[in-house]
């Protein structure tokens, strides 16, 4: 066996398809193996020959301009086992040593119950920092592993992360990180679902701006969706990096479309649709109370306060002119709809019908069952039909919306990484290095995998294998994902504030579908932007 360094760039691209279309386990998804084939060309290359036939190869893509990252590897199925990729990275390791790179390793590490490889930087630096995850539950046990192989990758570099569960959003909603911070006993790390609050907390200073930390340990963030760096960035400054991202969808139940007259290979696309299907799947008892109703469009997004306003096309806070707008024609076509819907309805019916109803993690979510045939949810809900009602059938679609709304698109629920204003600029770094390494696709495999959440990056799908089995769900949720309208609504300097305020807003709005919303639309514009304008 011998190992050449390839530089013409159409015997990359033959050695490149020769391996990866005998490694149809691996590779069968055509698009993504043409993709890898095309993306060949141009990169530093080596192939491993037995006698003149290629047998393995590895290229290496720049992310950096330090930095070479390993990005494609494959090895003849009948070669496996025999060393061969080792082989392969030291002498890729060797060019990008020759070149003047700063290398990446390569490592394999325990991840639950599979063996992953994953990236290692040495930014010569030792030392332990501290990590307050506010993940409880099955998000809790799968903290833990990836915490565990982040220890086993970087144990021979002396690096440790001392992971510590914090509720509460990692002390944010009740204070917690705030006194930490201003005591000095802050963690050096945190992770969080709570992006709006975390972005308030960057607004007031309570977070390191990691532009300067990033470039330190050669992070580059360039590439995520444009959707998500609404909330990576306040002034320009970086100070969020999330972790994943989410997707809101409609799901619907094909079994009751059918019951109904509907078709559902065709789901609704407009807002009409979707009130003409809900209207359809709603049957009323003889008292004149429901049985089930199409969907009430609050249910799953109680604490979800501008999901379905900036799918209307509304943009709550507008980021050019630093205003609050509450009262755009959009939001206020958004909150007609909502109240007309109550009054359609009878909120007091509706009200009486979801009281005894259960939460989304529990079997007795009206969706699972049949009291509900729509909702309109996230990717997560998948894992709790899963647990609790595998015998559902489920499909799920874009948001219908109205004309002027935003198409096939979504506003992107992510949770996020932060390093406390104050943190050792050492252990900022070290942290940094944790925050990079959970970006990794072999990391985060079993999240996605389980709440069929995604990638920030979009070339980040085809390493999942959600995307390699060619899972319907998820290939809905890569075309979402790419809307060039996503974003992350009403991020600003009261951000968590200006988000209850206006769900409490809405509550009433649609228990008194007969009020004045513009007026009171009006008056918490008015209040929100005097408290943003006195920061």
């Amino acid at each position: 066996m011998n190992i050449e360094e390839i530089f013409e760039d159409k015997q990359k691209a033959c050695i490149t398809r020769g391996i990866l279309e005998a490694l149809p386990e691996w590779f069968e998804i055509p698009e993504g193996r043409e993709k890898y084939i095309k993306d060949s060309c141009g990169k530093k290359f080596v192939c491993a020959y037995d006698e003149d036939r290629p047998i393995g190869f590895l290229y290496l893509s720049q992310t950096g301009k330090d930095t070479l990252e390993l990005a494609v590897m494959g090895v003849r199925k009948e070669y496996h086992r025999m060393g061969i990729g080792k082989k392969l990275f030291e002498r890729a390791r060797y060019i990008a040593q020759k070149e003047g790179f700063s290398f990446i390793q390569v490592k394999t590490v325990k991840m639950g119950d599979n063996d992953v490889e994953v990236e290692v930087t040495d930014i010569g630096k030792t030392g332990t920092f501290t990590f307050w995850s506010a993940y409880t539950g099955d998000s809790a046990i799968w903290e833990q592993k990836r915490v565990d192989a982040f220890n086993e990758a970087y144990a021979d570099l002396g690096i440790k992360c001392d992971l510590q569960f914090v509720p509460d959003g990692a002390g944010i909603n009740n204070g917690k990180l705030l006194s930490a911070i201003a005591g000095g006993t802050a963690p050096d790390l945190i992770v969080t679902d709570n992006s709006i609050s975390c972005y308030q907390y960057a607004a007031e200073g309570s977070f390191m701006g990691l532009d300067a930390v990033l470039d330190e340990i050669d992070l580059d963030v360039s590439s995520f969706f444009e959707g998500c760096k609404d909330v990576m960035y306040y002034n320009d400054v970086c100070y969020l990096i999330p972790q994943d991202t989410n997707v809101i969808m409609l799901y619907y139940n094909p079994e009751i479309a059918k019951e109904c007259g509907l078709d559902p290979e065709n789901p609704p696309k407009t807002i009409e649709e979707l009130d003409s299907w809900s209207d359809a799947m709603t049957v009323k008892a003889a008292d004149g109370s429901y049985n089930r109703l199409g969907i009430v469009p609050w249910l799953d997004s109680g604490n979800e306060a501008f999901i379905l306003p900036y799918l209307f096309g509304a943009d709550p806070y507008d980021k050019t002119t630093g205003k609050v707008d509450l009262t755009s024609d959009k939001m206020l076509n958004y909150m007609a709809w909502i109240q007309g819907y109550a009054k359609k309805y009878d909120p007091e019916k509706i009200n009486a019908f979801t009281s005894g109803l259960g939460q989304m993690f529990s079997p007795d979510h009206p969706f699972m069952t049949g009291k509900v045939g729509m909702t309109i949810t996230g990717n997560w809900f998948s894992e709790a039909l899963k647990e609790y009602a595998p015998d559902v059938p489920y499909e799920v679609c874009a948001v219908p919306v109205p004309e002027g709304g935003r198409a096939n698109s979504t506003t992107f629920g992510t949770n996020v990484f932060a390093i406390p204003a104050g943190t050792d600029p050492d252990k900022a770094q070290l942290a940094a290095l944790f925050i990079k390494f959970a970006e990794q696709g072999s990391i985060n495999e079993d999240n996605f995998s389980v709440w069929r959440s995604i990638p920030v990056i979009d070339a980040a799908f085809d390493d999942v294998s959600l995307t390699k089995n060619g899972d319907e769900m998820y290939a809905l949720e890569r075309k979402i994902a790419n809307s060039p309208e996503n974003g992350i609504p009403a991020l600003c300097s009261v951000s968590a504030e200006l988000s209850n305020q206006f769900i409490a807003l809405r509550q009433n709005m649609i228990y008194n579908p007969d009020a004045d919303a513009k007026a009171a639309l009006q008056t918490l514009q008015d209040q929100m932007q005097a408290t943003m304008d006195a920061k």
